[in-house]
């Protein structure tokens, strides 16, 4: 294959990789307001399911308002890391525009870490 040739493919591979690694991000847009959501707009968020959305609902008409994002790791089952997923969709203020759930990627085991 002469070098022209090769370096179109490399970099329509290249460009595909980058798609393909955007695409789950691309697939949800909008944001999801804690402070006004149902529990089924609630459950768009990634990892928040029927239970973690009641107790959502429920840490806001206990204690009024979330006044921050970060105020979501008070509810039980709301930690950093769950956090962190559902944090570049979460607003306290404004409408819920985030229509379809948030789909990310699996974390890829790795397999040297079973051993030890």
């Amino acid at each position: 294959m002469n070098t022209r040739i090769r370096r179109i493919a490399v970099a329509a591979v290249a460009f595909t990789l980058v798609v393909l690694a955007a695409a789950p991000a691309l697939a949800a847009e909008g944001q999801v307001n804690v402070n006004t959501a149902t529990a089924a707009e609630l459950e768009r968020l990634p990892g928040v399911g029927p239970s973690l959305a009641a107790r959502i609902v429920e840490q806001r008409e206990k204690n009024g308002a979330f006044k921050q994002a970060e105020d979501l790791m008070l509810v039980r089952g709301i930690g950093e890391k769950s956090f962190a997923k559902m944090q570049p969709y979460v607003a306290i203020s404004g409408a819920t525009t985030l229509s379809d759930d948030v789909r990310l990627p699996r974390a890829k085991k790795d397999p040297a870490a079973k051993q030890g």
